[in-house]
């Protein structure tokens, strides 16, 4: 069985001291929950932070980004040797990153080639517009970032790589696709991609979650779904008792 990863990703929120009294209010609620791996990715300053205010807990601790590079002239870029550490995941690819840093897959890709090489583990999002979904080009669009992201990336490697199916349009806005949509599209697209690089033992060890707008009323839904091994979290992963709520229901709904 898959082991279900539910990972909050704090995007641009809570300072330094936030973040640390966000995670010491958290890890005791989330003890109980050794069945689901419990991940936090708070912003690039309170990194250090958070990795040392959970040092003693199994909650593990993701970066938001990471240039491919270990060192360079890269203003304003956090390389894999800095991370190196203090956490255990990256995010990249988010549908944001893509949006607003002109994130491409090719660069993806070089993330997660320089992330694996490191020890680290990238967690790979990918995702359609509202408009590629309405015109039927989910499964090409998506299936072609995912095997983007994988050139080059070894069977043995993908032990250590989620994918996050994050339609575009269900991020923030409110809206979500439905439980039986996103499993369809995770089984039928993202882990079928895999399957045709790697074969079935490759496929169906990999983790993929579902992320937007994830919420406690939704997450049972979600969590039921076979293919689904998890949630990448926004706004829910803000509060303590919703990201509680989500951990619990993914335990629950998964039976570890």
């Amino acid at each position: 069985m898959r082991t279900p990863i539910i990972a909050g990703n704090w995007k641009m929120h809570k300072t330094i001291d936030e973040s640390v009294a966000f995670v010491k209010e958290l890890a005791p609620k989330l003890a109980t929950y050794t069945g689901v791996e419990r991940v936090v990715a708070p912003t690039f300053l309170s990194v250090a932070a958070v990795a040392a205010a959970l040092k003693e807990t199994a909650i593990k601790v993701s970066a938001q980004n990471v240039h491919w590079e270990d060192s360079g002239a890269f203003t304003s870029q956090v390389s894999p040797m800095m991370l190196k550490g203090l956490v255990e995941y990256v995010i990249i690819g988010h549908s944001e990153c893509r949006a607003y840093l002109d994130e491409t897959n090719e660069g993806v890709n070089k993330k997660a080639k320089a992330l694996l090489a490191h020890g680290l583990k990238p967690i790979i999002a990918v995702g359609e517009s509202l408009a590629q979904n309405e015109a039927g080009e989910t499964h090409s669009f998506v299936g072609g970032q995912v095997r983007a992201a994988l050139n080059g990336i070894s069977a043995e490697d993908m032990g250590n790589v989620v994918i996050a199916y994050e339609p575009i349009w269900a991020i923030g806005t409110g809206k979500s696709a439905s439980s039986q949509q996103a499993n369809d599209i995770i089984a039928g697209t993202v882990r079928a991609s895999i399957r045709d690089l790697y074969g079935d033992a490759v496929a169906d060890s990999v983790r993929i979650q579902y992320g937007g707008s994830v919420k406690p009323n939704n997450m049972a839904d979600y969590m039921s779904q076979p293919d689904i091994d998890g949630a990448l979290v926004g706004g829910a992963a803000l509060k303590v008792d919703d990201f509680t709520e989500l951990v619990r229901l993914a335990a629950e709904a998964k039976g570890v």
